[in-house]
């Protein structure tokens, strides 16, 4: 469920979605906030009927089904017309009351909308119409994504008179002159010319006209919609309130100034929105292909899977794919945040995004544009957004509250005095006029996106991807980090360090038959087996009827005898009982090998540690995380890593099932829980957990199921994540902490006779201004 961010709220959903005569069962919890359905039909069936019933409670609130439910879909669409934080509040509350929308979300920051449908794409000219009633012009489109030369292209396009005419910087500049003229007129000093004060109102009056004409418009078209408490409003009645009480020169002074404030704070809110995504966006314009008679430049959207590029030193890697020819130095720090340079050579994988420093090479093309490391970065940060916190939602459902009540206390300050206390009507209203100036939220409703927008942007230089602003908070409440040994906190490259026989069989009989049952699997234990066996050139029996038993190991058979290849859990399983062997002096895994009852051998096989690891958990305990290890490994391995480490929380032996038990147990024990794991079998736990990170080098499957990924798959990446996460909270809620002072302040100093509209014309875009500048410089903060 989207936008629920009330506990009571989820409480009366769920007594009224029970009350619906084809539900069995219902829960809507507010904490995880899911809705879990029982009914006579399909669930899926009812979506439409349990959204109009949860929206007789919150009409903002959005379900949208799992991922795997084919009759969704969830589609990121454009819109390039919106300029102002308050409209899209507004917009999104719209479109969430359409029919056919389960959810939408809105993002000022990146000027988009997710919307989650069963056919989003047959809704969008039925929401462009309805937007265009509230909100003109309003452009909906899929989402387009113009290369850095097409945007120069789109820059340097030369408008028309008539648009150059219409335009914000035309507008301000005959506005302000006309103005300007009209207050030499009327502060000119007393009887040098005669009438000349009264000529110079004629000048403010038409340069109210071009000033607010716009604004008055829009205002009073959103009246007939009911849209009372938006800033158009609140301008329209300042401004012209001013003019009834006689004050011309300060009524056009405010609306050029606000004017002039929103033409800053969206040249802010753009800059900050393409430098954002300039920092991030690496996709290459052209490719130079290889060809039979050289080479040829092509754009990099043509190249094809399969097709060899030539990339030159200091090239920018342009597609994911495998060195098929030349030695270099690889720069990863663009994609990893990793500065060390890395030696590939023909054979070795290489991430789009990154340098080639040092040797010409040629790659052979695995992925094409839309799916390399440089896409997927880009689509990371620019659909992290889409996604609001709570902070986000918040300060959403905050504004529309503190606007209502700011315009309510205008009033009251207007009316009362004069009423109850005989004071000066033209100074109350005066005053009432400065409170209407100073009630919009733009400064709240903005800063707050753009500081998540900025942090995800700042990750993702550093090699980190949040998949949204609410993993980002989930994160910055982390109390305890729950780490997977393999991969994870090891290099996850395993090496077979030593063989015990037992049963008369030679060590490399142990060793062949062991790599015969391993030789299919792909788990890093099995690989180092096989590995160690090739590199000793033995001949693998060929065995049969092969098995996988999860958390055990491989059963097989050989000549009509089974064969038994795994840890000891697999031989207890099989009534194989494990004579006493020599103490292992070798710190690892322990790989049995058994034939019939008889066990043959003990292999051991150990991984080394990252060389991050150590110092990673000194940054975690520093952050008060209490770190804790989860591993199928045995008891005595893991406790010789955590010493190694420093982590003392150890849980060994576990099945993948086991992972998730443990996991809630440790949640219940110390907190808010971040896994961090790289495996297939990680995948449930990732999913499970308040906070699912995944290291880069990991299976797909993790990546997937992960709320962040670590792209360079080092240890100390996740207490920098948490820095990262801390530090974006933080500048939100100063950006909010300081725009509600100076509103509160200015209000005060209203009411005490010392301010007046020019400061509270600063109040408001002023602080905007100031709000959107620190909150982008979280792009350039070390964390």
């Amino acid at each position: 469920m989207e936008h629920l961010d009330c506990m009571e709220c989820a409480a009366k959903m769920e007594g009224k979605i029970r009350e619906m005569p084809s539900v069995f069962f219902a829960s809507v919890s507010f904490t995880k906030k899911e809705l879990r359905v029982i009914s006579k039909e399909n669930p899926d069936n009812l979506i439409p009927q349990l959204l109009s019933v949860c929206r007789t409670v919150d009409e903002n609130i959005g379900i949208v089904p799992p991922s795997d439910k084919g009759d969704f879909k969830t589609e990121i669409y454009e819109i390039p017309t919106l300029d102002c934080a308050a409209c899209a509040v507004k917009l999104e509350k719209l479109v969430n009351r359409q029919p056919g929308v389960l959810s939408a979300s809105i993002s000022f920051a990146t000027k988009t909308m997710k919307l989650t449908a069963k056919d989003p794409d047959s809704l969008i000219p039925e929401l462009t119409r309805k937007c265009n009633e509230v909100e003109s012009p309003t452009e909906i489109r899929k989402k387009q994504r113009p290369t850095k030369a097409q945007k120069k292209s789109a820059a340097k396009k030369e408008a028309s008179f008539l648009e150059r005419l219409k335009s914000e910087k035309s507008q301000l500049t005959i506005g302000g002159l006309l103005f300007v003229i009209g207050m030499l007129m009327h502060y000119q000093p007393a009887g040098l010319f005669a009438g000349l004060a009264s000529i110079g109102d004629y000048f403010f009056f038409v340069s109210y006209l071009i000033l607010g004409g716009p604004i008055v418009y829009t205002a009073l078209k959103n009246i007939t919609h009911g849209e009372f408490f938006d800033e158009t409003f609140l301008m329209t009645v300042a401004t012209v309130g001013a003019f009834a009480i006689h004050e011309y020169p300060e009524a056009v002074g405010v609306m050029l100034f606000y004017r002039i404030g929103e033409y800053f704070q969206d040249l802010a809110a753009d800059r900050s929105r393409d430098q954002i995504m300039d920092a991030v966006d690496l996709r290459p314009e052209v490719v130079q292909r290889v060809t039979a008679s050289g080479t040829e430049t092509i754009p990099a959207e043509e190249a094809e899977v399969g097709d060899i590029l030539l990339i030159r030193p200091g090239d920018r890697i342009p597609l994911d794919g495998i060195i098929s020819e030349g030695e270099t130095q690889i720069d990863t720090s663009a994609v990893t945040g990793e500065p060390k340079p890395v030696l590939a050579a023909v054979g070795d994988p290489v991430d789009s995004g990154c340098v080639n420093m040092t040797g010409t090479i040629r790659i052979q093309v695995e992925k094409v544009l839309a799916e390399s490391m440089v896409t997927r970065i880009l689509d990371s940060v620019e659909n992290a957004v889409a996604s609001k916190p709570k902070i986000d939602r918040f300060i959403t459902r905050f504004s529309r509250v503190y606007t209502p009540i700011v315009v309510f206390v205008a009033i009251a300050v207007a009316v009362l005095p004069p009423l109850l206390f005989g004071a000066d009507w033209d100074k109350c209203i005066y005053t009432a006029l400065t409170f209407l100036v100073i009630s919009c939220p733009c400064a709240l409703v903005i800063s707050v996106p753009l500081s998540f927008f900025a942090g995800i942007g700042a990750a993702s230089k550093e090699g980190i991807l949040f998949k949204g602003g609410t993993v980002m908070e989930a994160l910055s409440n982390t109390k305890a980090a729950v780490l997977d040994k393999t991969g994870t906190l090891t290099e996850g490259k395993f090496k077979v360090r030593s063989i015990v026989k037992t049963a008369g069989k030679s060590e490399d009989e142990i060793l062949a038959l062991a790599a015969a049952a391993e030789i299919y699997s792909t788990h890093p234990i099995a690989q180092s087996i096989v590995t160690c066996a090739n590199e000793k050139g033995l001949s693998l029996p060929k065995l049969t009827s092969m098995q996988e038993i999860a958390g055990h190991g491989v059963k097989a058979n050989l000549n009509g005898e089974d064969i038994y290849v795994g840890n000891e859990k697999l031989l207890a399983l099989s009534g194989i009982s494990v004579p006493t062997l020599p103490e292992n002096k070798e710190v690892g895994t322990d790989v049995y090998v058994a034939k019939g009852k008889t066990l043959l051998g003990r292999i051991t096989i150990s991984d080394a540690i990252k060389s991050d690891t150590i110092e990673g958990i000194k940054d975690l305990k520093a952050l008060d995380i209490t770190p804790v290890m989860l591993t199928g490994d045995n008891e005595k391995s893991a406790k010789a890593i955590g010493s190694l480490v420093g982590i003392e929380n150890i849980h060994a032996g576990l099945l993948p099932e086991d992972k998730l038990s443990e996991m809630q147990k440790v949640r219940k024990e110390i907190g808010s829980v971040l896994f961090v794991g790289d495996g297939i079998n990680d995948a449930p736990v990732l999913a499970g957990a308040d906070v699912g990170a995944a290291m880069g080098s990991g299976a797909d499957a993790a990546i997937e199921a992960a709320d962040v990924v670590f792209l360079n798959s080092n240890v100390d990446a996740i207490s920098k994540a948490v820095r990262v996460a801390r530090k974006v909270i933080k500048t939100a809620w100063e950006n909010v902490a300081f725009a509600l002072i100076v509103k509160i302040a200015v209000m005060i100093m209203g009411l005490l006779g010392y301010a007046n509209m020019w400061v509270a014309v600063f109040a408001d875009t002023g602080v905007t201004i100031l709000c959107i500048l620190y909150a982008v410089r979280l792009l350039r903060v070390k964390f």
